[in-house]
């Protein structure tokens, strides 16, 4: 490899932990590390191993195979050119070799949860080294270590210390730092001789913080070198692990043999004992856990049946196959080729899916590296990341826990760590969720689960109607959500700089009352059927149907306000003193796609001409119309400068599901007017590889932005790939105890 391929890895293990680099291994962010450890699930992200640093002599004569880059502007050593090859699946695997030798190195994270419960957590990383040569070899490895947050540098100082304690084939390290002990771990190996040393590498520079106008410099500890001598064929494996290791964990988690605790020992007495075939068998076993989630879901080649059905009653066929435009229809390498698109998209979705410590449940990962998880975003995403992929328990339990969490009509936008409160900063998460709820039902059919969260439904609409938090109510003059609170911004266009909203949106946003109006729709069509099937609450729930069903009419007819027929658009607000925002944005799709929709077919078919002309890429939607004269071409610079452009132009590869849905609607009998193979191709062989950007420049050639891998990036394109804009209702039913 004569250049420096900066394209990126990604690992994760289902509890926010992570492993994340470069296909020429040198590390180009803070972010990257082999083990980024999530000690409050899936909080409190620790970099512990940053790498370990290989060289390997043959004969007497040494190559180090790593890559960094340094301060100063140079980079060394050069070992991508001894890199012959790399390849991201089943998991990221580099081939270092010449003429005479080759060393092939994998790299797997396991699953956290043991037999996917709650508790004990378990971060860890596995390495394996396999030599291949005409001559002996001895491989070192030298780990390189920190103790910080992973948001942040580490620098070296006087009062930052790195204890170690060699116990057999494993080592333990704990940081010591103005006499607070950091997170213990430790390093196993299944053969070779560790010698202790201790040594400050200075001055590492990490060039995308650099362009992303940050902190840039870090310098990594390394405590000794793991000497190991290889004949030909054979391999040595290490694993770094976080947590106490008990002798019954699965059978992926090697054999361990008891043995006598070491004194000064603070972690196990248990000595690991890392096989020939301990990765191997790890590794299977996580194939084998993701066969298991997806074993029920219908291929891409054979595209379900399903349906979005419009207000005027009519069935819409929804045919999106997203590899139509490239493969041939039938053809039994079109469908191979699907099928391995599909599990890709699969997996790369399951990296999203995490447990949280502090709600007991599972959340999502809004995306890597950087994101925590975000309740919009998980709103947003569950429909492809969960019943597109039949995984109803972890849907049913992420609704049932935003909806105990409902405070005066707000569903919050974040979870903290235990013993904190949750963060309500949100106009739309609230009706993301009933709008989600409602997908949920039509999927599974389950409605003792709709008695149960009806009262969050009611509360949410009692909520908007008497006024909550941020100035947020419905305006009984016309019917609409409107909100009026300075400095925030509480859309998903939600961009603050020098406490100024970007795109502040105040009033009534377009999508914001498109939801309402979903919302109340679904409402009452559920008072309706729990009043069918004999309540108890009965006569409440028939006041509460013809209180939906008169609102409903008034927030349609309102809604007709959001018309401009000179521009052939909607308006993307109305301002709190009811002067519209003629802005030309996405928004209007979202508002044409959800489930229930208040506005005419010609005026759907003419916001989706406009949008196909000016908003539409080969990534996504443009968030503003390049037109517009606060148009930005390329997201780029320092923070405020790319906050400054994060909504103002920049492709948005989720908001292709809105369009997609919105044109099948209102378009049935045209062909979708997108070509799916410049995101397929993306997906496998852009950015992070497997996985899909955050977003996009809005100018050509479109370049990846922001974060790596976004969750409802994917969720969107799962959610579509084989053909179905939302399940029919009477194609799946409920199936208790997924994972």
């Amino acid at each position: 490899m004569e250049n420096i391929d900066t394209r990126e890895w990604l690992l994760t293990n289902g509890l926010g932990s992570f492993a994340s680099g470069t296909l020429c291994d040198a590390h180009t962010r803070t972010y990257h590390g082999w083990l980024i450890a999530a000690l409050d699930p899936p909080g409190q992200r620790t970099l512990l191993l940053a790498r370990l640093d290989a060289t390997i002599d043959i004969a007497g004569q040494s190559r180090p195979l790593g890559v960094n880059f340094w301060r100063s502007g140079s980079i060394a050593p050069e070992g991508y050119r001894l890199l012959q090859s790399f390849q991201s699946e089943p998991t990221p695997t580099w081939i270092w070799g010449q003429a005479d030798w080759q060393l092939t190195r994998r790299l797997f994270m396991p699953h956290g949860l043991a037999d996917e419960q709650p508790a004990p957590f378990c971060h860890r990383l596995l390495v394996q080294y396999q030599y291949q040569g005409s001559q002996p070899a001895v491989l070192d490895l030298r780990p390189m270590i920190a103790d910080r947050i992973f948001h942040y540098q580490q620098q070296a100082r006087t009062d930052l210390h790195f204890e170690q304690r060699v116990t057999g084939n494993q080592v333990e390290f704990q940081a010591l730092q103005a006499l607070k002990l950091g997170t213990p771990w430790r390093l196993s190996w299944s053969t070779g001789t560790y010698i202790m040393d201790g040594l400050w590498y200075w001055d590492y520079r990490y060039p995308e913080e650099t362009q992303r106008g940050l902190s840039d410099t870090e310098d990594l500890y390394s405590p000794g070198c793991l000497r190991v001598a290889l004949q030909p064929g054979e391999s040595v494996t290490l694993q770094a692990e976080v947590g106490d290791l008990t002798a019954d964990q699965s059978e992926a988690s090697g054999d361990r043999i008891s043995g006598d605790r070491v004194s000064g020992d603070r972690v196990s007495g248990d000595r690991l004992v890392l096989t020939p075939d301990y990765f191997d068998r790890a590794l299977s076993a996580e194939e084998q856990r993701l066969a298991r989630i997806f074993a029920g879901i219908q291929q891409p080649d054979t595209p379900p049946a399903s349906s979005l059905t419009s207000d005027s009653g009519s069935t819409l066929p929804a045919d999106l196959n997203p590899i139509s435009n490239s493969l041939p229809p039938g053809s039994s390498s079109a469908s191979g080729r699907s099928n391995a698109l599909f599990k890709q998209l699969l997996k790369a979705g399951d990296q999203f899916i995490v447990y949280r410590a502090s709600t007991q449940g599972a959340s999502m990962i809004a995306g890597y590296p950087w994101f925590n998880d975000w309740g919009r975003d998980t709103l947003i995403a569950l429909p492809g990341l969960t019943l597109t992929t039949q995984r109803w328990s972890i849907a049913q339990g992420l609704l049932r826990t935003f909806g105990q969490h409902c405070q005066q009509g707000l569903i919050p936008n974040a979870f903290p760590d235990a013993g904190a409160q949750p963060f309500y900063n949100s106009l739309d998460a609230s009706l993301w969720w009933i709008e989600t709820l409602g997908l949920y039902l039509e999927a599974t059919q389950d409605w003792a689960f709709l008695a149960e969260q009806y009262p969050v439904v009611w509360g949410i609409y009692k909520g908007l109607m008497v006024g909550t938090h941020y100035g947020i109510r419905v305006d009984a003059f016309d019917g609409l959500v409107t909100w009026d609170a300075p400095h925030l911004a509480l859309t998903w266009m939600d961009a603050v700089v020098a406490e100024e909203p970007v795109t502040p949106r105040r009033g009534k946003p377009v999508e914001i009352n498109a939801l309402w109006y979903s919302a109340l729709c679904w409402a009452h069509r559920w008072a309706e059927q729990l009043q069918a099937e004999g309540n108890p609450d009965r006569l409440s729930l028939a006041n509460q149907a013809r209180r939906f069903a008169t609102q409903i009419e008034q927030v349609k007819g309102s809604l007709q306000k959001y018309w401009h027929p000179a521009q052939g658009y909607l308006y993307d607000t109305i301002l709190p003193d009811d002067s519209p925002d003629t802005t030309i944005r996405p928004n209007a799709v979202i508002a044409l796609s959800l489930f229930h929709c208040g506005f005419a077919p010609s005026i759907g078919q003419s916001v989706l001409k406009q949008a196909r002309d000016r908003l539409l890429t080969p990534y996504g939607l443009r968030s503003l119309d390049p037109a517009d004269p606060n148009y930005v071409r390329r997201y780029q610079g320092g923070i405020w400068q790319r906050d400054r452009a994060y909504h103002q132009g920049t492709v948005w590869p989720w908001l292709i599901g809105s369009f997609l849905r919105a044109w099948q609607r209102f378009y049935p009998q045209e062909p979708l007017p997108f070509d799916w193979q410049p995101l397929l191709d993306h997906l496998q062989q852009e950015a992070c590889l497997g996985s899909i950007s955050e977003m996009f420049d809005g100018d050509t050639p479109h370049l990846p932005k922001g974060a790596i891998a976004q969750a409802w990036s994917v969720a969107e394109v799962i959610r579509h790939y084989n053909g179905a804009a939302e399940i029919q209702k009477d194609e799946y039913k409920i199936q208790r105890g997924d994972t």
